[in-house]
């Protein structure tokens, strides 16, 4: 009896040890560097939050032993900010992965921190093609979409629809000018000509100058470099102007629904633009927009979307590991394909580019429209290798050649 006692006592107290070395570990820090208040925060901002809190719930709050805990700093869109956020999340933090960043200038800031010290970052809202090209690293990974891709995307097949004289409104920055040259690329090696360009500051609020600079060109199409804020005042600018009706074409060459939303289907009616997801492609992308509007009231964006499926990712690969080792949990990411509501059959090449099939889309008349959010038509899915920058191209030195 004394014998079944103390084996008794020896396993409560050894349960009790494995609980209290449980407690003692301490938590697993992912941070999101987001945009909270300036012209992304529709786009990445606390919805981003939300869907890195629910990607840790769903994968059950712990890994390893650790309680999963997601901290959140605003950049306010500027780079030397965002590059000071992530030196004190993994210096004084202890977070072990960096997710969104939310725009190209304060990813390439924020990026160089992380691959100094040796940490994981996965971009989702940023665009710039040079982060899975020259600032590359064994630790990066551009997630949702690329200026390559939205370029590919959506300006061969405005030319081969016979759009092929184009304009560009470019928002001064990384990202814009990335957009513009690979835009411009693909329309030339397409057969059509780019008349012109004009620069405009980011988060400006008057476009009139730079408008009526497009309208004067002719060009069948006016691209919009840009994104956000300065996206949706572009086109209610231009509506204003009359652009639409005098026969040019506005193409935003990023744009979210989001921004549809609010800029309105009436203004924004005939758009074709390129994106990575849409909430109503099928029964799972509405099931994760179901839970997600419970919480926001909003649908999620295509970088929302990607940042539940990138920390989903992340924490499967440090299961699978058994470490928040990045190096040994970079390889696991890389070699475990990515089939969730986000993506089927998604992969991260050596480059850091998950690649994944994207999407052309017409935004509906009113007519069309069953209620708000309702917003797209489905023109054609683009395969991933057809959408992104093939490797033979790539500008990365990780890439052997």
């Amino acid at each position: 009896m004394r014998r079944v006692l103390a084996g008794v006592l020896a396993c409560v107290f050894a349960i009790s040890a494995n609980v209290s070395l449980a407690q003692d570990k301490p938590p697993l820090k992912l941070g999101g560097i987001l945009d909270m208040s300036s012209l992304y925060a529709d786009i990445t901002g606390s919805g981003s939050e939300t869907a890195a809190k629910m990607a840790a719930e769903d994968f059950g709050g712990t890994v390893l032993g650790r309680k999963i805990e997601i901290v959140v700093g605003d950049h306010l869109n500027k780079a030397d900010l965002a590059a000071n956020i992530a030196r004190d999340m993994i210096d004084n933090q202890g977070v072990e992965m960096i997710f969104d960043v939310a725009a190209s200038a304060t990813a390439l800031a924020a990026g160089e921190i992380a691959k100094a010290r040796g940490k994981i970052i996965m971009f989702n809202g940023p665009g710039s093609i040079r982060l899975s090209n020259e600032a590359c690293g064994p630790y990066t990974v551009h997630y949702v979409f690329d200026t390559f891709a939205q370029a590919n995307v959506t300006g061969l097949a405005a030319v081969k629809s016979g759009l092929d004289t184009w304009f560009f409104l470019t928002a001064d920055y990384a990202f814009g000018q990335d957009l513009e040259k690979d835009t411009s690329n693909v329309v030339v090696k397409s057969g059509g000509k780019v008349l012109g360009s004009v620069r405009h500051p980011i988060n400006t609020s008057d476009f009139s100058s730079f408008l009526l600079q497009a309208q004067a060109s002719k060009a069948k199409v006016i691209g919009l470099a840009n994104a956000g804020g300065d996206t949706i005042n572009a086109i209610k600018q231009g509506a204003e102007f009359g652009i639409t009706k005098g026969g040019q074409k506005i193409s935003p060459l990023l744009a979210f629904v989001t921004d549809i939303d609010s800029v309105g289907l009436e203004t924004a009616q005939g758009l074709l633009l390129a994106e990575a997801f849409y909430w109503d492609l099928n029964d799972d992308t509405r099931a994760f927009t179901k839970r997600y509007m419970e919480r926001t009231k909003r649908v999620p964006t295509s970088a929302q979307a990607g940042v539940y499926s990138s920390v989903t990712h992340y924490l499967q690969a440090v299961k699978a590991a058994g470490t928040t080792d990045a190096t040994a949990v970079m390889k696991v990411m890389k070699e475990t394909p990515i089939n969730d509501m986000f993506a089927k059959n998604g992969r991260i090449r050596e480059d850091g580019r998950m690649v994944h099939d994207m999407y052309l889309f017409e935004v509906k008349k009113p007519s069309e429209s069953k209620g708000r959010w309702d917003d797209y038509k489905l023109l054609a899915t683009v395969p991933g290798d057809q959408a992104f920058q093939p490797l033979s191209e790539s500008r990365c030195p990780l890439v052997k050649k």
